[in-house]
This record gives C-alpha cells, sequence and structure tokens, in this order.
C-alpha cells in the first residue's frame, strides 16, 4: 500500500496538487489475467515464428506448429535433399513444440476461467462486458483497463486511449498529424479490433450507420483511417454507457 500511495505521488501533475488515482486491489487483480494472457500469446507467436525458422533453414514450408498431432508430423517431415530432419535439429523442434502446447493451455485456462467469472456474477463491470460478449478478452480488457476507471470527462477517456488528434497549429494555419498513441496502447488496439467487430455484430447501431455513410465508395484506406475515428466514438459512447447508463443508440444487448 506505501508503495502505491508514494507512486501516486510521484504521478502528479507539475503545479497540479491533483493525484492520479489509485486503483484498488480488486480493480488492479482483476487486469491480471488479462495483460497475463496478452504475454502468453506474445510468447507462443514467438514460438510458432522459430519453429517456422528452423524449418525454413532445412526448405521447409507449410508446417503447421497448432495442429494437435503436429509432434508427430515433425517425423515425417523432409528436407530438400529428401533426409529426414538432423537428430539435434529434431529434438529441439519437440522441446519448442512442448513449450507451445503449454503455453497453449495456459491461454486456455485463463480464457475459462475469465468466462466462468461472467457466468457466476453478472453485474457491476461483469455487465458491462455482456455488452461486448462478442470478444470476451477484448472486452474485458477495456471494462478493467479503461471502463472502470474514474476519469472525468470524453477528453479524458479518449486521451487515455491514445486516440486524441495532435493539431499542429502556425499562425492561422491548422492541420492535423494523426491521433497522439500517447495513451495505453493494449486499450488503443483493442479497441480497434472492436470496431471491426461492432461492424459485424450491431449493423443497426447508430456509429455504424455513421461509419458507413463516410466510407462508402470509399478506398481501403478510407475505411482504416475512419475505423479509428469509429473506435473513438464507440469507447467514448462505452464510457457513458458505464458512467450514466446510456445506451448507445441502436445497440442490441447480448445474453449472458
Amino acid at each position: 500500500m506505501l508503495m502505491r500511495a508514494l507512486l501516486g505521488w510521484l504521478r502528479r501533475e507539475p503545479g497540479h496538487c491533483r493525484m492520479v488515482a489509485i486503483p484498488t486491489v480488486a480493480a488492479e487483480d482483476a487486469r491480471r489475467p488479462g495483460r497475463e494472457r496478452d504475454g502468453l500469446v506474445a510468447e507462443r507467436t514467438r514460438l510458432t515464428n522459430t519453429i517456422k525458422a528452423e524449418l525454413a533453414l532445412w526448405g521447409i514450408q507449410g508446417f503447421k506448429p497448432g495442429l494437435r498431432k503436429a509432434a508427430e508430423h515433425l517425423e515425417a517431415l523432409r528436407t530438400l535433399e529428401g533426409e529426414p530432419l538432423p537428430p539435434n535439429t529434431l529434438a529441439r523442434l519437440h522441446r519448442l513444440l512442448k513449450r507451445r502446447s503449454l503455453l497453449s493451455e495456459q491461454i486456455t485456462a485463463i480464457e475459462r476461467s475469465a468466462a466462468q467469472a461472467v457466468e457466476r456474477d453478472p453485474t457491476g463491470s461483469n455487465a458491462l462486458i455482456l455488452l461486448l460478449i462478442k470478444g470476451l478478452e477484448t472486452a474485458q480488457m477495456l471494462v478493467h483497463e479503461v471502463l472502470s476507471r474514474n476519469l472525468r470527462d470524453r477528453r479524458a477517456v479518449a486521451r487515455y486511449a491514445g486516440l486524441t488528434g495532435t493539431p499542429d497549429e502556425s499562425g492561422s494555419k491548422r492541420r492535423e498529424k494523426g491521433i497522439s498513441k500517447a495513451g495505453n496502447p493494449r486499450v488503443r488496439r483493442g479497441l480497434i479490433q472492436l470496431a471491426w467487430r461492432f461492424l459485424l455484430f450491431q449493423p443497426d447501431a447508430a456509429l455504424v450507420r455513421w461509419y458507413r455513410e463516410r466510407t462508402a465508395g470509399g478506398t481501403g484506406a478510407i475505411r482504416k483511417t475512419m475505423i479509428v475515428a469509429l473506435a473513438r466514438k464507440l469507447l467514448i459512447a462505452l464510457w457513458s454507457y458505464a458512467s450514466a447508463r446510456v445506451m448507445p443508440e441502436g445497440v442490441v444487448l447480448k445474453e449472458a
């Protein structure tokens, strides 16, 4: 507790007496599964790439480490010369596959535990998760990382996610240099992923109509630019729902 209080004191803005809100023990603990899952997924991806790179040295392409019988398939692989994989290389690949399999089991365990937690108690923060149930991991990350925080207004919400503009002003000229990306990168990535899913699973929402009207006939570059704008609007709409129970227009809640 003393360390957390000290961190809050150190984070005071210059010239201001306001301290950054310190999360409760429960709130901080609730963020742990999602952050751990992100780390495990990244480690699994790294192992997958290592396995494929190792096989590429012997001219082998197309191997899928995620298959249930991937270890058995290793024995049948042949190099460009038609020879079996050398014993030390084969042993290393088996070890890499075992580590990857363990990571997959741990990821599955975290996801299962998260789903059970929402089923046991569909109230409080879990009620907001149910609004986004088409992507449970993303939903939990957004709720625990940003929507449960005590942010004072819409600008603070967007700024926390790094979805605010960066205007460049010089005299009477003003131009936008894109979003700042200075906020929480996990929230920003999750929101953009959620925005794409939102287009699919909430087709009658007002925000979806807003996006469709502005991208009709547009190129892929325009759609990618506008999806960031949609992500920002979606975050603010979800924050309004979380703080004041203002339901986004046209959104249909999913049952638990």
